[in-house]
């Protein structure tokens, strides 16, 4: 492969790194510019057909409408129980379990983090947590650093499984089907099944690596943000810690093995929060000395959020939480294979076949999708706590300003890697470029690949801002690196999986828009190089895991 074809198959790689990263042009102008380098590479070093290129787009825009209607339904919920007051509730709540500054960065950033992470996704967490953080009395910055760190483990299941659901699932076809090289790689197993089997080694190799999220975040705050700087500080609180870890892991892996992997975060943040709070109400496993020694205290407040409820007065804990407990009924409901409701759901189809007179097909089910079952939930909860109209029309309002962006960079971003992974009808005699690049990654590293599979995955996030995006882009490059190195995929689709969620803590959307929520824009650096090191334990232990398990199989 000349160097030129390289340069072309790296296009949407290094476009979207130089626009984003180095020359920091918002995302909604830097995509379009880098599916029109894609289209333009493609088309003319790779001798695409113009005709499959306008398919792939077409293509790209049906996987970018289940997102987005995923998206708009998880900040619909989330701007209405604002705007209600709910989230105002829960966050009283939260204050009065423990003074315990650890205690409380481990239920807001690890465990409420991980819930929300599951239901809404897509950088709500740390929107979310900081400044309620804030509002404890947590100093900005180690607000904003903590809820990004903690925000880890989660997000491969974030918004009820998108990331594998939509993000694996459309990384590993081509054409609105498996790619060649997954078929004849899977044989007569199911993409389903090959999916399913990633998703199981990748809660097992998090249960090893996300139990110590919790402790790293105390030390981290501790070491960091303490006016002592100790570690001692924070490894002080080591068996609640590890505790709170456990307590969203092990329900989390018993979700993926029996419901799947939109359930995964979700029942791990619920069932966590239960165990977690019960036990720090009790003490258990709790040190004497509560810990509050930040080396800055701001006035609890100092910041203001947009949580002032619109409404006379706040829900009651039963109901703030209420709505979140019906979107985890719903969603159960109806992914469940022995209730007749997914079947009715994902009848009814929207599709185009042999789009203009090409393979590729596209379709997009409205009613199975997890933002249908939020816009239920956002009518329920209207009834349910007697919401002024003015107070949905806001909820609507603020959504879709805060949507734009998305769907002007999701349209653009969504074809982009569509053209890059459609791109083994070519009249240059190439494979697609995913395999050219895998061809070139297994011949330079081999067998250590399974090292590197996790930093590929965390590349793609801290470029896109986003895991499903990482999980689209990369997962047929991996995949197929994987049958190069004689590796079994699954156990390199897990480690793309962990690497796109660690690169959550660092890319460059999420840092943007949870800093300017807590007054910190100007700072994105100084957080980044905190939540780096984080990371880079992520990424490196889900490596190692990784090797060590591709030598025992």
């Amino acid at each position: 492969m000349s160097l030129l074809a390289l340069a072309a198959a790296l296009t949407p790689i290094l476009s979207v790194f130089v626009l984003l990263v180095i020359m920091r042009i918002p995302a909604m102008r830097a995509m379009p510019i880098g599916l029109s380098l894609t289209a333009i590479m493609a088309a003319a070093v790779w001798k695409v057909p113009v005709i499959r290129i306008g398919a792939s787009v077409i293509e790209g825009l049906f996987a970018a409408v289940s997102i987005l209607w995923i998206v708009f339904g998880a900040i619909l919920l989330l701007k209405t129980l604002v705007k209600s007051g709910a989230m105002t509730t829960i966050r009283q709540a939260f204050v009065q379990i423990s003074p315990d500054r650890r205690v409380q960065v481990i239920i807001v950033a690890w465990l409420f983090g991980a819930f929300i992470e599951g239901v809404a996704g897509f950088g709500t967490p740390a929107a979310l947590g900081a400044p309620l953080l804030v509002a404890f009395g947590f100093p900005a910055l180690p607000a904003v650093v903590l809820t990004l760190a903690g925000n880890s483990s989660p997000v491969s299941f974030g918004a009820v499984g998108t990331p594998i659901m939509i993000g694996m699932y459309q990384g590993l076809q081509v054409g609105g089907r498996p790619a060649p090289q997954v078929e004849g790689a899977i044989g007569d197993a199911s993409l389903q099944a090959l999916v399913q089997q990633a998703t199981m080694h990748t809660v097992i190799m998090d249960l090893c690596i996300g139990t110590f999220v919790p402790l790293i975040l105390c030390v981290m705050m501790t070491r960091f943000f303490g006016k002592n700087k100790r570690l001692g500080e924070g490894l002080a609180i080591w068996k609640f810690a590890i505790f709170a870890g456990l307590a969203y892991e092990v329900p989390a892996l018993c979700a993926s093995f029996f419901l799947g992997p939109e359930f995964p975060a979700v029942m791990g943040g619920l069932v966590g929060l239960a165990l977690v709070v019960l036990a720090a109400r009790c003490g258990f496993l709790l040190p004497k000395t509560p810990w509050d020694d930040f080396a800055e205290h701001p006035a609890v407040g100092a910041t203001k959020t947009d949580e002032e409820s619109l409404q006379d007065r706040l829900p009651s804990l039963r109901q703030a939480w209420t709505p979140y407990l019906l979107v985890a009924v719903f969603l159960a409901v109806s992914r469940a294979d022995f209730l007749p409701v997914k079947p009715w759901l994902r009848g009814f189809r929207i599709s185009l076949q042999d789009v203009l007179g090409t393979n590729i097909s596209a379709s997009i089910e409205p009613l199975y999708l997890p933002g249908t079952v939020f816009i239920l939930v956002v009518a329920i909860t209207a009834l349910l706590y007697r919401l002024r109209f003015q107070v949905l029309v806001s909820s609507f309002r603020e959504t879709l300003l805060i949507l734009v962006p998305s769907i002007v960079s999701l349209c653009a971003a969504v074809p982009m890697v569509r053209i890059f992974s459609n791109s083994d009808v070519n009249a240059a005699g190439y494979d697609s470029m995913p395999i050219a690049l895998a061809t070139m990654a297994s011949e330079g590293i081999g067998a250590l690949w399974p090292l590197a599979a996790p930093f590929i995955g965390a590349l793609g996030s801290f470029i896109s801002g986003s895991a499903t995006f990482s999980n689209m882009m990369f997962s047929l490059f991996q995949f197929s690196t994987a049958i190069r190195t004689d590796i079994p995929p699954a156990i390199i689709l897990a480690g793309q999986l962990l690497g796109a969620n660690a690169g959550n803590m660092i890319c460059v959307l999420n840092v943007v828009a949870a800093a300017s929520i807590v007054g910190l824009s100007g700072q994105e650096g100084v957080i980044i190089r905190y939540t780096l090191i984080p990371m880079l334990y992520f990424v490196a232990f889900s490596g190692l895991l990784a090797f060590g398990w591709s030598l025992l199989s």
